[in-house]
């Protein structure tokens, strides 16, 4: 018997998740352009730097507001795959999603290490790139320095640009998708054992913890046919705001004031901080800046833009990183340099991604359409 179709989204709901798809992307640029020591940022990471209120906002921002961006990406995901639940088999959907995650996956991947082995090469950038801490688990290290073997990791697991974690992880929970909806049947046991590894950021193979949560809630709630519009009931706008601006500041206020080093208690107390600033953050952003959302899909420019989410995503890291070296590097006699490049390097960012999806989309549509997993071919 033919399957039926997916029934369409409220037209205001495909607005908010098209706005949300593009803000978190630019919002995931602020949290990486962050330029204070350290620069690898945990939930209890200290500031090695004075305290002033360019490295206050910086901390603020990148350390607590903004940190919902990744949650509420793996929500929209996970709701959106969930709604095509029954619509066609999970094989098929399975290949259109190596198409469009793997394959974009892999070639970005890929194109990134021919660059970073192409600016090893230029002594202007070669520092920099030495300097540069380009993920965790791969600081200050050059390509000629690793192994065959290392390389081919680099490539499939852990890529230079960091963020494409994000991309392999969705993959994941898309190939997995049948037996994670079998584990939702039992939501209390799903969302209890989901959330303990979310909140110690307990570390899974290909997998984390927070796109279980997320994806799960995600999936969770398409299934059962909630209205993601309407706040629950329990829900009180200003009080979950206050929550929201509270904690995150607390955080700031314990980063500069209460370390380093820190005890193992005040580090568990900035993590709790951290986890729920991500919670309330996600809450404040969805239900309380309808306004905002309205106000912005009415406008044609930035409808345009919402179709350069992924290029955005792609592009920022590692260019960020060896971007953020070059500013500091050179630019040390510029009063308030380092706000200066966390408050500006984002926007330059945007645009050279926006600029070179347009004209790629331009010029050769089907290299684009390759390169984004067919996403952004037409916008409006």
């Amino acid at each position: 018997m033919p399957i039926a179709p997916p029934a369409r989204l409220d037209p205001f709901l495909s607005q908010k998740l098209r706005f949300w798809s593009l803000v978190a992307m630019v919002l995931l640029i602020y949290v990486h352009g962050y330029n204070l020591h350290p620069r690898y940022l945990q939930p209890f990471t200290p500031v090695q730097e004075p305290l002033g209120p360019g490295t206050w906002l910086q901390y603020l921002l990148a350390n607590g507001l903004l940190r919902f961006r990744i949650p509420i990406l793996f929500a929209i995901s996970g709701y959106l795959f969930a709604r095509r639940d029954g619509a066609e088999p999970h094989g098929q959907r399975v290949r259109r999603r190596l198409r469009t995650l793997g394959l974009p996956y892999l070639l970005w991947s890929g194109l990134w290490l021919l660059v970073l082995w192409a600016l090893e090469h230029f002594a202007i950038t070669r520092q920099a790139v030495i300097d540069a801490e380009i993920s965790p688990f791969w600081p200050r290290q050059l390509l000629s320095q690793l192994t065959a073997g290392e390389l081919l990791v680099r490539w499939l697991v852990l890529p230079a640009p960091f963020q494409l974690w994000f991309l392999r992880s969705l993959l994941v929970y898309n190939l997995a998708y049948p037996w994670l909806k079998k584990l939702l049947r039992h939501p209390k046991v799903y969302f209890s054992v989901a959330g303990l590894l979310w909140f110690f950021m307990v570390p899974l193979p290909l997998v984390e913890g927070e796109g279980l949560l997320f994806f799960g809630l995600g999936v969770w709630l398409a299934l059962r046919q909630v209205d993601v519009l309407m706040p629950p009931g329990w829900l009180r706008l200003l009080p979950l705001v206050a929550l929201w601006l509270g904690v995150c500041v607390l955080k700031t206020w314990l980063a500069f004031h209460a370390g380093p080093p820190f005890s193992t208690p005040l580090a568990v107390g900035m993590l709790a901080l951290h986890k729920v600033g991500e919670a309330s953050g996600i809450l404040v952003a969805w239900f309380g800046l309808d306004g905002l959302v309205r106000w912005c899909m009415a406008r044609a420019w930035f409808r345009w833009l919402t179709g350069f989410s992924f290029l955005i995503y792609v592009l920022h890291v590692p260019f960020v990183n060896y971007a953020t070296e070059l500013a500091l590097r050179y630019g040390r006699a510029v009063p308030h340099i380092h706000l200066l490049t966390y408050l500006a390097l984002p926007l330059l960012i945007i645009a050279v991604s926006v600029g070179l999806g347009a004209l790629l989309r331009r010029v050769a549509p089907g290299v684009y359409a390759v390169l984004t997993g067919g996403r952004g071919l037409a916008t409006s």
